[in-house]
């Protein structure tokens, strides 16, 4: 089965109906997301932009369950999350939910072994050997299991966070600007590797960025503007996406 077929015949991995999110409350309320309805397909790897203040973060956040939405519902494969206990939501995010953040959150006495195998550990799972070994080469991380992440460079770290948050084979990774502190060769290595590990892994993403460079290496984007869904590009090279933003932002 390739891996178009399985795009086909799986549900959407992530799926927003009608969201909102209003901050504050009267006239000092903040509407940032205003009933965004939008799916994410299994085993894509889609960004999600818009200009500052345009609700990309916001709505990233109440798709993790990182915060609760206003209005609508949020779904991650068969699981409604809007309305969970925190215990539940702290379950899924567990279980079902990768992350990777623009800061590489590594804990810096842990070696990057055992910082990759950290979510295994605190569900008390065991690794899939054969698992294990080929998201450490998909990352190219097999010369450095031994290091710490103050022996690694920051390409490097943040790849040990990608491998991280593929160890358990999560249902979605969310990755928050996970370019943003490095430089363009190293991030367009930890951005490669994202996209092999959709090839190779069947692995679903779904990545905030400001960056019209590191959003081509998606398969689609969705465009926020004032918390509302306004355009959707698939196959995006930089110049459309780049030229796509100018538009929003006039």
């Amino acid at each position: 089965m390739t891996l178009t077929d399985i795009r086909r015949e799986a549900p959407p991995a992530v799926v927003a109906r009608g969201v909102t999110k209003v901050y504050g409350q009267g006239e000092a309320a903040v509407h940032a997301l205003r009933g965004v309805d939008v799916a994410f397909a299994t085993g894509a790897f889609t960004a999600i932009m818009g200009p500052s203040g345009s609700g990309k973060s916001t709505l990233m956040h109440c798709l993790a369950g990182l915060d609760t939405v206003t209005g609508g519902s949020v779904q991650i494969g068969d699981v409604e999350i809007t309305g969970l206990s925190d215990k539940d939501l702290t379950m899924l995010r567990r279980d079902r939910i990768g992350f990777i953040f623009q800061a590489f959150n590594l804990l810096p006495t842990l070696t990057a072994e055992q910082n990759i195998r950290l979510p295994l550990d605190i569900a008390a799972r065991l690794a899939d050997p054969a698992l294990f070994d080929r998201v450490v080469a998909t990352v190219g991380l097999k010369d450095r299991l031994g290091h710490k992440p103050s022996e690694l460079s920051g390409g490097q770290q943040q790849r040990v966070a990608v491998a991280r948050a593929l160890i358990s084979r999560p249902q979605v990774i969310f990755a928050d600007e996970p370019t943003g502190n490095l430089d363009s060769r190293s991030g367009a290595e930890v951005l490669s590797f994202l996209r092999s590990s959709v090839r190779e892994l069947q692995q679903t993403i779904v990545m905030v960025t400001h960056d019209p460079v590191a959003a081509s290496y998606a398969e689609r984007v969705v465009f926020l503007r004032d918390g509302l869904l306004v355009s959707d590009i698939h196959q995006p090279t930089p110049q459309i996406i780049h030229e796509t933003l100018m538009k929003l932002e006039s």
